[in-house]
């Protein structure tokens, strides 16, 4: 099985952007930790990280054609706002977990808008970086190795 990690914009500043809010992992420490998991489930894992709405298009669509399984995605700020993302997942259809570090139900108003929930396998949200191993665990017991 292969999984395809994306993450939206101010990601790559985990660690060093409003430490009180996201905490002190970098995004290469979840990294590391989903590899971790994936190396013991054995599945094998790719990662993308861009600020840029049309990167993140790109990668979803070459995402099937590489034999990419699912996705396990942080949208960051696009969350609220990518029918452009959406679109790109749809025309896929490469089944997905939506990750928050941080619980978006409990922040700003506008926060609480996702353009993914609906379409997504489900959405872990408000349990740090350990949400993204769990999206991982979900998906390789859903959809097997």
């Amino acid at each position: 099985m292969r999984i395809l990690v994306i993450n939206g914009p101010n990601l790559n500043m985990l660690g060093k952007r409003e430490v009180a809010v996201y905490g002190r992992s970098s995004l290469g420490d979840i990294e590391s930790m989903v590899m971790e998991k994936a190396s013991e489930l054995g599945v094998d894992v790719l990662f993308y990280q861009s600020n840029h709405e049309g990167e993140i298009i790109d990668r979803i669509q070459v995402a099937k054609d590489e034999g990419v399984d699912a996705m396990v995605m942080n949208p960051g700020g696009y969350t609220h706002s990518s029918v452009a993302i959406r679109d790109a997942i749809l025309a896929v259809d490469i089944p997905f977990v939506e990750v928050h570090i941080t619980n978006v139900a409990s922040r700003e108003a506008f926060r609480k808008n996702s353009m993914f929930s609906d379409i997504a396998l489900g959405t872990i949200s408000g349990l740090g970086p350990f949400g993204y191993v769990l999206a991982l665990e979900a998906l390789v017991d859903r959809y097997g190795r």
